[in-house]
């Protein structure tokens, strides 16, 4: 997993509780690269559809990705 396209997004407002202090936060399915989509979260600024993206690490089997400079 390395890089992708913005496929869809979303902010989350409303967490579950063990993520509520994160809130809000940025998800997206991430067209890959390599092939696939996956689902991951968004650090740093926030992203939209067809936004350039790079894996950054994963966090509790969860990826990152951040929008690409």
């Amino acid at each position: 997993m390395t890089a992708g396209v913005v496929y869809t997004e979303t902010v989350v407002w409303s967490a579950p509780a063990h993520l509520a202090a994160e809130a809000p936060y940025q998800i997206a399915i991430i067209s890959l690269d390599s092939g696939g989509r996956v689902t991951g979260r968004i650090q740093g600024d926030r992203v939209h559809i067809g936004d350039r993206v790079e894996f950054v690490d994963s966090r509790g089997q969860v990826p990152f990705f951040r929008k690409q400079a």
